[in-house]
């Protein structure tokens, strides 16, 4: 059988400086398969252009909580109800939104919620929301709970800016990092790179 090497960039966060150095370093890795986790915009100064190279990369991937801030703002109470905090960032995302335009708002909202290659499945956050996902910390009894469910031996997911793996029931739960807005201590860059899928 042949065997795989796929990437995993999630969380880029319009951040191009931070997402060039990502992609510097995957041609020298060179996987046979790149794939983003979402959260492509919001945060960084470029999001349109960071909309841009993933789409003429031909990258296939999954929708974020902020991809989907932007192309259905309602999500935003969705989640936080009336906290305050919702103000500050739908007025973020109203700036956003503008700069981005309707086309590549489109194709953010095309994005799937899950995606799955072989043994690996890739969420944003959780099967079930794009808004919420397990903390590092997080008891081996949620994890299973959370990601058993896809029935792959491998699930990758972002959204936490941490990166962990974890075997957890017969199956493996990656955590791809950051591109950008690292929570970890290390403000690097980073992502994902599974060998032998």
């Amino acid at each position: 059988t042949t065997t795989m090497r796929i990437a995993i960039v999630s969380d880029i966060h319009g951040n191009l400086t931070a997402f060039e150095a990502v992609l510097a370093d995957l041609r020298e890795t060179a996987p046979d398969l790149v794939f983003h986790g979402g959260d492509l915009v919001q945060g960084g100064a470029n999001s349109a252009g960071v909309v841009d190279l993933v789409r003429d990369l031909g990258w296939q991937g999954v929708v974020g909580n902020t991809d989907e801030l932007l192309f259905r703002p309602e999500s935003l109470r969705e989640f936080f109800g009336a906290a305050p905090i919702g103000d500050v960032i739908e007025e973020m995302a109203a700036f956003e939104r503008e700069a981005l335009g309707a086309e590549r708002l489109s194709w953010l909202r095309g994005l799937p919620f899950q995606l799955v290659e072989g043994p690996m499945a890739l969420v944003h956050a959780s099967p079930e929301s794009c808004w919420r996902g397990p903390m590092p910390e997080a008891s081996d009894v949620e994890l299973e709970k959370v990601y058993a469910p896809l029935g792959r031996e491998v699930v990758v997911y972002g959204h936490v800016h941490r990166s962990f793996v974890r075997r957890v029931a017969g199956m493996t739960v990656v955590n791809a990092g950051s591109v950008s807005l690292s929570h970890d201590g290390d403000h690097r860059a980073s992502y994902v790179l599974l060998d032998n899928l």
